[in-house]
């Protein structure tokens, strides 16, 4: 699933109005609507706005990898 079918998803599910997300992240009508279908690419600092729009981590959204469970390789040594 995409960034964009999460957050559109979690808008539905909460019951808000795409338009007022919109407004509140200071994004246009026309441009979310185009991220929400999948029409316009959403960038990090769209889905930041949108987060602070609906008080959200972007982590909701995203997939972060832990850092400390990633598996070394032989001379991936750290200095």
């Amino acid at each position: 699933m995409h960034v964009y079918e999460k957050v559109r998803a979690y808008i539905n599910e909460k019951g808000y109005k795409q338009i007022t997300i919109a407004q509140k992240a200071g994004i246009s009508k026309t441009t979310f609507n185009a991220m929400m279908n999948g029409k316009r690419t959403m960038y990090a600092d769209d889905l930041g706005a949108i987060c602070i729009a609906l008080n959200v981590s972007p982590e909701l959204f995203i997939e972060v990898e832990n850092p400390c469970s990633v598996q070394k390789n032989k001379g991936d040594e750290f200095e």
